[in-house]
């Protein structure tokens, strides 16, 4: 079980890197977010792309060095505990629709509980 949290994680940051470095754009559009320049695509490149990616190889080490496992899984489900705060945050500026906070907010709050409990 623990494995399979691991793995669906990994893909769900795969499936957002990529998605991020191929269509910056696209990607922040539910969120009313227009990106006017090659900096702006530039940054969510980086921080939803690379950082993606990045997060997904760590989940990948995690599944094949036992040693380390633990230590990955926690820091990545803090991160995505992070994450879903911010989205809890969003009280602050006024009322927002389920979709895309909301929804985000579910996400990363049940992949964080899941993983905190592979861990």
């Amino acid at each position: 079980m623990e494995t399979a949290v691991i793995v669906a994680a990994a893909v769900f940051f795969v499936g957002m890197g990529v998605y991020a470095l191929a269509a910056p754009g696209r990607l922040l559009a539910p969120f009313d977010i227009t990106l006017g320049s090659a900096s702006a695509r530039a940054e969510v490149r980086a921080v939803y792309g690379g950082f993606g990616l990045a997060i997904a190889a760590m989940l990948a080490v995690a599944l094949t060095t036992p040693d380390l496992r633990a230590g990955i899984v926690m820091t990545v489900a803090a991160a995505l505990a992070g994450m879903a705060f911010g989205r809890l945050s969003s009280v602050l500026g006024g009322r927002t629709g389920f979709y895309p906070n909301w929804f985000y907010f579910l996400v990363e709050a049940f992949a964080a509980l899941a993983l905190f409990t592979a861990a």
